[in-house]
């Protein structure tokens, strides 16, 4: 079996994609993660967020909520100084916004996981894309989290970002059905419990 072709020949690409991508995430600190790394992509390429990735686990306290909810000036003064990390003043400033809302979900919910897993009704959505072409870039469900997350007060949150979230996150699963990673996510996908 093959590989998508998306990582092209990029070895932290290809990493990503045969340890991470579409591999279902039940742990908040993790889902916060990729919250922000989506939220980090945006107008960007993914193989960018993955080389600056380790610098923003440091940056951003291992992106626990708890901490980053935290963050008063002199943490953002730190953040917009740090060349590590993609400096850009709304990312960092949704991302201390955005932990305040994550944890305040968590608690309304007892987890971020169980508010966020319902837009796939508690299980990874299997598509059988025979091609790249064909794997889009939002999807009903994208948009609806996107509006309960708006609506809920975070930002950056758009459809596209929440479709990729998504996808990082193995709440969808868009390998390819040619990809040696598609048959075990399949089964991965049955294990998923709240």
């Amino acid at each position: 079996m093959g590989r998508c072709k998306w990582p092209g020949q990029d070895q932290d690409m290809i990493k990503y994609h045969d340890e991470e991508w579409g591999v279902p995430v039940i742990d908040d600190q993790k889902l916060f993660e990729f919250m922000v790394l989506d939220a980090f992509q945006a107008g960007l390429s993914w193989a960018i967020i993955l080389r600056k990735r380790t610098a923003m686990q440091q940056a951003f306290s291992n992106f626990d909520p708890r901490l980053v909810q935290q963050y008063g000036e002199d943490d953002r003064a730190r953040l917009l100084a740090d060349p590590g990390i993609i400096r850009n003043r709304l990312k960092i400033d949704a991302t201390i916004h955005n932990a305040g809302e994550f944890i305040r979900l968590q608690d309304k919910y007892g987890s971020f996981a169980k508010f966020i897993w319902q837009f796939t009704e508690g299980t990874p959505i299997i598509n059988c894309w025979q091609a790249e072409s064909e794997i889009p870039a939002v999807s009903p469900q994208a948009e609806s989290m996107s509006k309960a997350l708006k609506k809920e007060g975070f930002k950056f949150v758009g459809p596209v970002i929440c479709y990729a979230f998504m996808q990082a996150a193995g709440m969808i699963n868009d390998h390819l059905t040619s990809c040696f990673r598609f048959e075990p996510l399949v089964k991965l996908a049955e294990q998923v419990t709240l």
